[in-house]
């Protein structure tokens, strides 16, 4: 047992540096405007991000501590047409897009690529 293993009998979600799952749910993502037009704020039922990251298009979406499902996410919603910023907090994603793209579209796009996210996320969980 390691000296950390006293102080903290489990490993809590936000001890981790990845994201964790804090019960499976089938609740619909939400979906919030935000000040800026240019930008929606997706809730993401049931997961938790260790810690606010901040990704953009152009920049290179790795990183060291190997949070390689979070990168993924960041990376898969940059791929996007128009999407040129990501950020990820505490339990949403917040992206941000060009004015001259439509958010009908987009935002049926962000929302399927994070319901495959949180189907992944839950199954991984789950073993």
């Amino acid at each position: 047992m390691d000296a950390g293993a006293a102080f903290y009998p489990y490993r809590a979600g936000w001890y981790t540096r990845c994201m964790s799952i804090e019960k499976p749910t089938t609740e619909p993502i939400q979906v919030r405007q935000t000040p800026n037009p240019n930008a929606l704020k997706f809730v993401l039922p049931g997961i938790r991000f260790a810690a606010s990251r901040n990704y953009s298009l152009g920049d290179s979406v790795s990183d060291s501590d190997g949070d390689t499902a979070d990168d993924a996410l960041a990376a898969r919603l940059l791929t996007l047409e128009g999407v040129y910023n990501v950020f990820l907090a505490q339990d949403f994603v917040t992206v941000n897009k060009v004015p001259h793209v439509d958010w009908p579209p987009l935002q049926a796009a962000v929302q399927s690529c994070l319901a495959d996210y949180l189907i992944q996320s839950i199954s991984n969980n789950a073993r």
